[in-house]
């Protein structure tokens, strides 16, 4: 990996600035794929609950609005669940081999939405008000771990040593997925974290699942362990490509696409790749930018900042550079993932339909 100096000698990673093309009618019809096979499974694995659990989940997942009555609520991106049926495919197996590992990946995504939200104060996810807002944290934190405990459930009812080896990887997956959250919210009270303390952070809280949900389907396929680690690979990197997407959408995003208050990382003092890199670049803006931070986070009243304070702060990210470095590497670790593909022998509609849904997830809307 090339890189380029920042401050106190640390070193941020170069990347490729190119675009790739992206089939966005493909890739749409790949995401449909996924929701609509692995819904119906999500829904009676949801049914299990005990009321009002299985209320509070439903509403959750968009099925019915605050009132019990039937919805058609945005329900996420179905990336996941796409991922692991195809990652059934390239293992040479049919795509319904795919759907316990899909809805077990989803349930766990869910039960970390929940929980995050609650932590982060999140009032607002897919343009509705959150469940913590809605039914109370006791119900999101409860709804949230049964939902991890249902996805161990859905797959471990399968009764298979292919089963036993995608909960090992799943249950593994999980735990990084919450040591990433563990270390996202420590760096909230820190004046500095490193380019590398991000990325290890945002390897773990979405990386890993990313990984998990294109390996588990060629585990369910009965893949052996070096193409599932090869296909966790591109996963892994897949989810940095993703996340680093995400945390331009934190600071820059529109409300209207992403469901969350402008500057909304900002509010919650996050350090993400845009301001981690911003921090690291040198220069007036980075050191400006600093004193803001360090003085932010003594701050008594951050809560009643103005519209006006959180744009200033965005916009010295973007002068120190912060925006389009991140931007730079969600390409870099696209890139990455990319190459991971040709390392394992698959149908190539099946490697070309994985490298659609990486162009996807890099050039999406920020």
């Amino acid at each position: 990996m090339r890189t380029t100096s920042g401050t106190r000698g640390e070193k941020v990673p170069t990347a490729p600035s190119a675009n790739p093309a992206v089939d966005t009618t493909a890739v749409t019809a790949l995401l449909e794929r996924g929701r609509t096979m692995s819904t119906p499974v999500l829904r009676a694995a949801v049914d299990r609950l005990a009321p009002p659990m299985d209320t509070v989940a439903a509403y959750h997942f968009g099925w019915i609005d605050a009132h019990g009555r039937p919805a058609d609520g945005d329900g996420g991106k179905a990336v996941r669940p796409a991922l692991a049926l195809l990652s059934a495919e390239a293992a040479g197996a049919a795509p319904e081999v795919g759907v316990p590992g899909a809805v077990a990946v989803e349930l766990v995504h869910n039960f970390s939405l929940l929980h995050d939200d609650l932590m982060d104060g999140d009032e607002q996810r897919r343009h509705r008000d959150t469940v913590w807002k809605v039914h109370g944290p006791a119900q999101a934190i409860l709804v949230g771990d049964a939902l991890f405990a249902l996805a161990n459930e859905i797959l471990l009812e399968l009764g298979t040593v292919e089963a036993g080896r995608a909960t090992r990887r799943l249950t593994t997956a999980t735990r990084k997925l919450i040591d990433g959250q563990a270390q996202d919210i420590s760096y909230e009270h820190r004046e500095r974290v490193t380019v590398d303390e991000c990325l290890e952070m945002e390897g773990n809280k979405t990386g890993a699942l990313l990984a998990c949900a294109v390996s588990i389907g060629a585990v369910l396929g009965g893949a052996d362990d070096r193409t599932a680690d090869t296909l966790e690979t591109y996963g892994y990197h897949l989810g940095l490509a993703f996340q680093a997407v995400d945390d331009l959408l934190g600071i820059w995003g529109d409300p209207e696409a992403t469901g969350k208050q402008t500057w909304s990382d900002l509010r919650q003092r996050k350090k993400s790749l845009p301001v981690v890199a911003a921090l690291a670049a040198g220069g007036p803006a980075s050191e400006r930018l600093g004193e803001l931070l360090a003085a932010d986070a003594k701050s008594n009243d951050f809560d009643s900042f103005s519209e006006e304070e959180f744009a200033a702060r965005a916009a010295l990210i973007e002068e120190a550079g912060g925006r389009d470095w991140t931007s730079q590497e969600a390409r870099r670790q696209h890139a990455v993932a990319v190459e991971a593909l040709e390392r394992v022998d698959m149908p190539e509609d099946v490697r070309a339909q994985l490298v659609a849904l990486a162009d996807f997830v890099v050039v999406r809307k920020r």
